[in-house]
């Protein structure tokens, strides 16, 4: 069976990364995408793993060969997703997961009309700042400045075919877990290994 394109999105501290990895624990065929980016890599951080690092000028040239399915300038670093990794996977039968904001699922699904996608939204504004607070890495001001972008984020969230409200992790992870296991079930995803059985069904 092909596998499913999805993009989870969600504002800064909505708990998409948990969320994913999650999904990619518990589910059998589900992985998430690893973008290239031109960062130097991190203390801890493996090629493959969590990106391929490639420098600009490769970069570059993936963009000029319309190579990616979405890509980004933060700051002085470029992010991208690889058209040919993603359809590698998905055409191994697994479902893949992007991680990205909303200009990246615009991007895709301008190229990929069937993917589908998902929003996070938190239960309030309050319990995001809460979050982003007790996770101990910014400053107020940087706290402050994520808030700004996460209200911009979530009014974009029409966009998107399927929200989830991140109150309670459990309940989260299994709505979104839910989802993916009934994209499996539709007809026109099945139908080709449906077909040894609907032949002995005299189908």
């Amino acid at each position: 069976m092909q596998g499913q394109l999805w993009i989870v999105a969600a504002p800064s501290g909505g708990g998409k990364t948990s969320l994913i990895a999650e999904a990619v624990r518990v589910l059998d065929d589900v992985v998430e995408s690893v973008s290239h980016t031109t960062r130097p890599a991190r203390p801890g951080e493996i090629e493959g793993v969590h990106y391929f690092f490639v420098p600009p000028e490769r970069f570059q040239a993936m963009i000029d060969a319309d190579g990616f399915l979405e890509y980004a300038q933060v700051f002085h670093n470029a992010y991208g997703t690889a058209a040919a990794q993603v359809d590698a996977l998905l055409a191994a039968g697994k479902d893949v997961i992007l991680s990205i904001d909303w200009q990246g699922a615009q991007q895709v699904m301008a190229r990929r009309p069937d993917t589908r996608t998902v929003f996070l939204l938190p239960p309030s504004l309050d319990v995001l700042r809460e979050r982003l607070t007790a996770r101990g890495q910014d400053n107020p001001a940087v706290v402050e400045k994520r808030m700004a972008e996460a209200e911009e984020q979530i009014s974009h969230f029409s966009a998107f075919e399927f929200v989830i409200v991140n109150e309670v992790f459990a309940q989260a992870a299994g709505e979104l877990q839910a989802l993916i296991t009934t994209d499996r079930l539709r007809r026109t995803r099945r139908e080709q290994d449906l077909q040894p059985l609907l032949a002995r069904l005299g189908q």
